[in-house]
Parts: structure tokens; sequence; C-alpha cells
């Protein structure tokens, strides 16, 4: 099995995370009109941290936070074997609010583009801005852009990106492989 480099540690995610959250508050006029939505499975263990830290900076001040799935808004999720949907949990419209979309990793952009689709199902937002943790801005099949990125990393197609989170791997991390067939065994 061929090894991994490290590219970001526990302390460098919370230190991005702080950056992020500050920009939230810098760049938004109406923290009140906020909702925050992280993408099933994996964006949702960033979006929790983004949320419990703009939580602290805003003392407590509500905000909208929900999950969402985009299993059967994919474009492959009919292509080999069935995929396991996750939950959505949305409890609120987000009919003419501001939602900051969160994931892990921007790649090819058909995540984003299938969370956009999904989210038409909870109304019309007036903005939609994305975040994610890296960026991988070499590789997009879609025209998508992050308004508010972690880390880029120009790597090649062959390369996988993967970042780890201590609820599913014990430990906070992002690992870039040279090879993408690594996927399976990591």
């Amino acid at each position: 099995m061929q090894e991994g480099r490290s590219i970001l540690n526990n302390s460098q995610i919370d230190l991005i995370i702080s950056r992020l959250c500050y920009q939230i508050v810098e760049n938004y006029a109406d923290l009140d009109n906020l909702c925050i939505i992280g993408i099933q499975p994996r964006g949702v263990y960033f979006a929790n941290r983004v949320f419990a830290r703009l939580s602290e900076i805003l003392e407590g001040r509500k905000i909208h936070f929900g999950k969402l799935d985009i299993t059967f808004f994919r474009d492959d999720f009919r292509k080999g074997a069935p995929l396991k949907a996750n939950s959505t949990d949305i409890k609120f419209l987000i009919e003419e609010k501001a939602v900051l979309l969160i994931d892990d990793v921007l790649y090819t952009g058909r995540s984003i583009h299938a969370a956009i689709a999904a989210l038409q199902n909870y109304g019309r937002p007036n903005k939609i801005d994305l975040m994610v943790l890296i960026d991988r801005r070499f590789n997009r099949e879609y025209p998508i852009k992050a308004n508010y990125v972690g880390m880029i990393v120009d790597s090649l197609d062959e390369a996988y990106v993967k970042v780890n989170w201590e609820e599913n791997n014990g430990t906070n991390n992002v690992i870039i492989y040279p090879d993408k067939t690594i996927k399976n065994n990591v």
C-alpha cells in the first residue's frame, strides 16, 4: 500500500475553522438570516465544527443548522452497487435565507451540484455560498467555486485526498495519497 502524506493536522484544522468562521461574521451583515447546511455524510463532520465555533464566536446567538442527504440527487446513484442513503435533518425553510452549504472536499463539483438540486425541496434561498475544507481546483467537471476555502490542493487527477474526522477515524487530519486506487484501502 502506498504511503500518504499529511497536509493538515488537528491544530491546523482548528485554526482553519476559526479563520473561516471569522470570515463568515465579517461577510454576513444579517447573521439572523443565515442557515448552515452540511452535506451528508462527510461534510456534516466539518459543518458541525464550523457551527460550534461560530456559535462560540456569536455567544450563543441562534443559527439554523441542518444536514442534507444528496444520495438520490447524484447523477451516479443508479450505477454500480446500491448507495446507502443518509438522513436529511432540516427543520426549517430556506426561503429568503442565506444558505452556507458545507462539504469537506470540492473535487469535480458533482456533489455540490446534487446538493443545490436537493436544497430546492426546502425553498428558494436568497443566496447560496459554499464552504469547503479542501478545494482540489484543477479537477472540476461542473463550474462550481467555493466562497470559503480552508486549503487549496493542486494535485494530479490520480491523487486521492482523504479527510479524517475523529468521529469515524479517531483523528482529525488530511492525507493526500499519490494514487486514487488507494481510496478503497484507506
